[in-house]
């Protein structure tokens, strides 16, 4: 007889987050997406760093709120020996911990992994850093835009001549915190097989270079120089963008039988067969030429109008949207993109959950973003059988 499914993946699994800013909490918040249950360790008083990031609505970080959704917030002091015990008898009794401090302090704070899994030894410790657990760098402090500068992405993004530019978004914490979910993901298959939990780290550094594969099939195969060209591909062209008479649109062309069908859409018939637009390698040594003419076709059209006729030849191309543009267009609502969710104070809230639609398994609805610990003493008295004298003398002496 075959077992039901369980309708959502990861129900049952405990999680002890120990992050705090991006990618930590990005991390887990997958997790939690997927039915995890996830207990945020915060400082008392001041909480997690993000709950300080703007914008403020209501004096909740919105932020923090799109970071923590449908997790537990407990506040623990872990400058304090009973914060630390409380801490550890959380780990004795969870299936992953994932922390983010710099590298030696959870062995400094008596957490280290050694202990951790010598008390439980099916615990999972993800540790994410900026730079990794080794290395010439690893006691340096890491931000995503240390990042990005660091790991070559900043020198490939801006316009050509122009100075190097960040991405518009912190797409280092974004993608480690990606590659820590997968991470911890194989950890716990394999945890299936063995019975025992492992260690797992991840670089933000690392993370970043790795997604680098456009430039560094250039850089380890060839000698020829890494460009920072702007919005066109570095590799193929045309593929860029081109402004209209009211907003801006791109076009893929990345084969020669789409660029055939480009010329005659731009009214330049026999452009696939100029000398100079032959091939790919052609179409780059002569890109201003080629750039100009479909320049000069875009500027006469609306967007609309461009797009149309590109769409109707079976052309890859987009308009150029803000935020508002995609939100209004239907498409977010139909994948389910934005999930209802609630906060003490932020009232009936819009979430982003993680984009993976597992079939036969609905998206978790109404997830809680938690106020500063709004569930400590749930969860002690849940998961660690505290009494009230107990918690109350916790509290006295601002452990919790």
């Amino acid at each position: 007889m075959t077992m039901p499914l369980p309708q959502h993946l990861f129900a049952g699994l405990r999680v002890l987050d120990l992050t705090r800013v991006m990618s930590g909490p990005y991390c887990t918040a997958m997790l939690a997406d997927l039915g995890a249950e996830v207990i945020k360790i915060e400082m008392p008083g001041f909480g997690e760093e993000s709950r300080h990031f703007a914008p403020h609505v209501n004096g909740e970080s919105t932020y923090f709120a799109l970071l923590n959704r449908g997790k537990k917030s407990v506040t623990v002091n872990l400058k304090s020996s009973d914060g630390i015990a409380l801490v550890r008898d959380l780990a004795r009794q969870s299936d992953v911990l994932v922390e983010n401090f710099r590298p030696g302090v959870m062995d400094r704070l008596g957490l280290g992994p050694t202990t951790l899994q010598a008390d439980n030894p099916r615990l999972i410790v993800a540790s994410i850093s900026g730079f990794g657990q080794s290395g010439p760098f690893a006691d340096w402090p890491a931000f995503d835009l240390v990042i990005q500068a660091m790991s070559g992405l900043m020198s490939v993004t801006g316009e050509r001549g122009g100075s190097a530019t960040a991405v518009g978004e912190s797409i280092a914490d974004v993608a480690t915190g990606m590659f820590a979910a997968w991470g911890i993901a194989a950890a716990l298959y394999d945890r299936e097989r063995t019975g025992v939990g492992r260690r797992l780290e991840v670089a933000m550094l690392d993370s970043v270079f790795s997604m680098l594969l456009t430039g560094l099939s250039r850089r380890l195969f060839t000698d020829q120089p890494i460009r920072r060209v702007g919005s066109r591909h570095p590799e193929t062209y045309p593929v860029d963008s081109f402004a209209t008479q009211n907003g801006d649109i791109v076009l893929v062309g990345f084969s020669d039988a789409i660029f055939r069908r480009i010329g005659e859409v731009i009214d330049q018939p026999g452009l696939a067969d100029d000398p100079r637009f032959k091939t790919n390698a052609d179409r780059n040594a002569h890109e201003e030429e080629l750039r100009a003419l479909i320049a000069a076709w875009a500027a006469k059209h609306t967007r609309e109008q461009a797009l149309s006729k590109l769409r109707e030849a079976d052309i890859p191309a987009a308009p150029v949207w803000s935020f508002d543009d995609l939100i209004e267009s239907g498409q977010v609502e139909a994948r389910g993109l934005l999930q209802a969710g609630s906060n003490r104070k932020l009232g009936d809230i819009r979430l982003v959950q993680q984009p993976v639609q597992f079939i036969g398994s609905e998206r978790i609805a109404g997830m809680v973003v938690p106020t500063l610990g709004e569930n400590t003493e749930a969860v002690l008295t849940e998961r660690l059988g505290l009494d009230a004298a107990r918690l109350a003398s916790l509290r006295k002496a601002k452990v919790i």
